[in-house]
């Protein structure tokens, strides 16, 4: 018997095999990869993890006046259901383990953006005995929005500049993921 886990791992590898061992594999990853990398991208799902005040311009992003739906971006609240972390405010020590689970919790590919200096560098709190200098010691960050707090404009230039690395970085089932 197969735990959920393991047969997922099971099936992705049997799958890339025939895939690799087959002429079909490579015209199918030649066909669809140009399309998932423009679903992925026009598709984005990031968590919304606020911590102080970024968290308002972060949901004024989402507002009718500079409405990111536009762009595919939909908040989420469960990290499965994820591939964006967006981390603003400062991370506290204690805070950091729980913010590793729920980066290890979202499926690939995945991307973070650190947005607001206290996410970037620790802020304010740099010097405190609590607080983390920056999400970057403990999570690979793609993107960095400076600003305290961030505007509304600066977080859609990033996730601007995210779907611009996206279509940049085209991944097939061959080629990686």
């Amino acid at each position: 018997m197969f735990r959920s886990k393991d047969f997922l791992k099971w099936s992705d590898e049997t799958i890339e095999v025939v895939l690799k061992k087959t002429p079909v594999g490579g015209a199918l990853d030649l066909l669809l990869k140009d399309f998932f990398n423009w679903a992925t991208r026009n598709s984005i799902y990031p968590l919304h993890f606020g911590i102080m005040c970024c968290a308002l311009e972060m949901a004024v992003a989402s507002a009718p006046r500079f409405d990111a739906q536009r762009m595919g971006v939909i908040y989420r609240s469960t990290p499965r259901q994820c591939d964006v972390l967006l981390v603003n405010g400062p991370v506290s020590k204690k805070l950091k383990p729980v913010l590793r689970r729920l980066y290890d919790q979202m499926p690939g590919p995945k991307w973070v953006i650190a947005m607001g200096e206290c996410a970037i560098s620790g802020g304010p709190f740099w010097e405190s005995y609590n607080v983390v200098p920056g999400v970057d010691a403990f999570i690979p960050v793609d993107i960095y929005i400076p600003g305290c707090p961030a505007r509304p404009e600066a977080l859609i230039d990033g996730f601007l500049k995210l779907q611009k690395m996206i279509l940049e970085n085209k991944r097939g089932l061959l080629t990686g993921r």
